[in-house]
C-alpha cells in the first residue's frame, strides 16, 4: 500500500476556493471511501499529457465545506488509497508583504499552524507515530513547479511562510500586524493540518498560494471592492489551470525519490510496541501506513 521509489508517478491536485474543476483526458468521478469517514468529494481520475492525476475539490464542488469543517483525514486518505504518490495543493491566500501582490503565486516553504478545531494525526491512541516536519514541502515539487510557472509566465515568488489560520472569519487588524510581524509572506485557512497529513501518509507534498488580496494590515484594504477580488480569483484559476498542465506534462513518469524523505516519512516514526498496537486503528491504517505496518 505504501509510496515505491520505483513506482509510476500518480499526480494528486487538490484544489482550493475557485479551483474547482481541472480539464482531466479520459475523466471520470470516482467514489473511493475512507474509514476516516466522508472526503470533501468524489476524485476526478484521469490523465493530463499521459500522466495519471486525481483531483479532489478541497471544499467540495459548489463549496459545501468551510476550511474548519473538511475532513483532511479523509481527504489525505483517498488519494493515497487512489495510488497517489505526489500532491500539488492550490489554495487562494491573503498577503502580508507589499511585494507579493494579487496575483502573485507563491510556492511557499514553511508553515505556522495556528488552528484549533481540527483532526490533525492518522496516529494516537494505540498507534503512536511522530513525522519530522521541519521541512513540509518537498523540494523536487517545488523545482518542477517553478520551471512550470516560468514556462508560462506567470509571476511567483519561490519560499516564503504560510500562517494558517482557524476562520472562517478573517484576521482583526490586530493578528494581521501581529501575522507580519513574524515574517509570514501569506495567510490562508486550510493547508493545516493537509501537510501534516500528507507527511504522515508519506506523499511529497507541495503547495501553491494563490494571493487574491492585502490582509487587513494593508492600508488600501478598505477600498478593494468585491468586484477586483472576484477578477483576481478568475485570473488566478485561469493560471493555475496553465500551471497544472505545464507540470503535468513535464513531471517524470517514475516518481521519483523525494530528496527529504517524504516518501518514506514514517521509516522510524511508529513508537507502539507491536504487542500493544490497537488492531482497530491498525485497519484504519491500512493505506496510510501499511508499508511500514504490514509491509
Amino acid at each position: 500500500m505504501g509510496s515505491s521509489l520505483l513506482a509510476r508517478s500518480f499526480l494528486g491536485i487538490i484544489g482550493g476556493s475557485g479551483i474547482y474543476d481541472l480539464e482531466i483526458e479520459h475523466a471520470r468521478w470516482e467514489t473511493v471511501t475512507s474509514p476516516w469517514g466522508e472526503p470533501s468529494d468524489q476524485l476526478r481520475i484521469g490523465e493530463i499529457g499521459g500522466l495519471p492525476v486525481a483531483f479532489l475539490p478541497r471544499h467540495g464542488r459548489g463549496h459545501v465545506y468551510s476550511p474548519t469543517t473538511i475532513n483532511y483525514r479523509a481527504n489525505i486518505d483517498i488519494l493515497k488509497r487512489a495510488g497517489v504518490t505526489d500532491v500539488v495543493s492550490l489554495s487562494a491566500c491573503g498577503s502580508f508583504k507589499e511585494e507579493l501582490a494579487p496575483g502573485t503565486f507563491v510556492l511557499v516553504d514553511q508553515f505556522i499552524d495556528r488552528t484549533f478545531a481540527r483532526e490533525k494525526s492518522f496516529f494516537g491512541t494505540g498507534c503512536v507515530a511522530h513525522v519530522s516536519l521541519a521541512y513540509p514541502v518537498s523540494p523536487g515539487i517545488q523545482d518542477r513547479l517553478e520551471a512550470a510557472l516560468q514556462a508560462e509566465a506567470i509571476p511567483y515568488a519561490r519560499g516564503g511562510t504560510y500562517l494558517v489560520m482557524e476562520g472562517p472569519q478573517f484576521s482583526t487588524l490586530a493578528e494581521s500586524h501581529l501575522y507580519r510581524s513574524w515574517g509570514c509572506s501569506v495567510i490562508g485557512m486550510t493547508n493545516m493540518p493537509e501537510a501534516k497529513l500528507a507527511r504522515e501518509a508519506e506523499l511529497c507534498y507541495a503547495t501553491v498560494a494563490m494571493v487574491t488580496d492585502y490582509d487587513s494590515w494593508h492600508a488600501d484594504h478598505g477600498e478593494v471592492d468585491i468586484t477586483s477580488i472576484l477578477k483576481v480569483l478568475k485570473d488566478n484559476s485561469d493560471n493555475a489551470r496553465r500551471l497544472v498542465y505545464r507540470f503535468a506534462q513535464e513531471f517524470p513518469r517514475e516518481h521519483p525519490s523525494c530528496r527529504i524523505g517524504s516518501d518514506k516519512a514514517l521509516e522510524h516514526a511508529i513508537m507502539t510496541a507491536p504487542d500493544k498496537r490497537d488492531p482497530e486503528l491498525l485497519k484504519k491504517l491500512d493505506a496510510v501506513a501499511g508499508r511500514v505496518l504490514f509491509g
